[in-house]
């Protein structure tokens, strides 16, 4: 079994800080994001919004939570063009550097979503992965069941062990596959958040529903 960090634990005095990466582009990470805002009762930021601009994601977290003690932090970056994160400020010539990300001053839990996956590039020579760790947030994975996505998953996994960043959870997202599911969890200590199932309507109450069966 492979060895990481120690998943973190929350206690009441001390509030989460999760942040919400996937295995690749469109997988879940912001129907997931908005399930654990609501479960928390949570703060929810996404620190990079590149294309979508018309609802972003931070439009539909809003859209889908409705627990009273959430509130809604802006984006430090909103680019035109749907593509990595570097790409798309690279076309309005926007310079994303280290220096701009600093966590909303919150006291309350804290849900932060990235850019596709942890090795996707925000600036030449800075991926989401370095954000990670710069703010010090423990990783939430969100896999989707598909050909190959046992790989991809590992794969994050290995690069999270390797970088010593603390793994709070996965989350499942597709129809039932026990085969892949066991695959996966035998790699890794960390706990299964929740399973996500294909839904005929992403609606707030069916977000309030899964919240009430997050893990945590």
């Amino acid at each position: 079994m492979t060895s990481f960090p120690p998943s973190v634990r929350r206690w009441p005095e001390q509030p989460e800080r999760l942040f919400v990466t996937g295995i690749g582009t469109d997988v879940g990470k912001t129907v997931a994001a908005a399930i654990l805002t609501q479960a928390l009762g949570a703060d929810y930021w996404k620190p990079v919004q590149a294309g979508g601009l018309e609802h972003t994601d931070l439009d539909e977290v809003r859209r889908l939570v409705t627990h009273p003690g959430s509130s809604f932090h802006p984006e430090r970056h909103r680019l035109q063009l749907a593509a990595s994160p570097h790409r798309a400020a690279a076309a309005e010539q926007v310079q994303i550097q280290p220096a701009d990300f600093r966590l909303p001053d919150t006291p309350n839990h804290l849900v932060v979503e990235g850019a596709g996956g942890l090795l996707v590039p925000l600036a030449p020579g800075f991926l989401v992965a370095d954000l990670v760790q710069q703010l010090g947030l423990a990783v939430v994975v969100v896999s989707r069941h598909y050909l190959g996505s046992i790989n991809h998953t590992l794969l994050t996994l290995e690069v999270l062990r390797q970088r010593g960043i603390a793994l709070r959870g996965l989350v499942f997202n597709g129809p039932p596959d026990e085969p892949t599911e066991a695959a996966i969890l035998q790699h890794t200590p960390a706990p299964l958040l929740l399973r996500l199932r294909p839904e005929a309507e992403l609606t707030p109450p069916v977000v309030a529903a899964y919240a009430r069966q997050v893990q945590l």
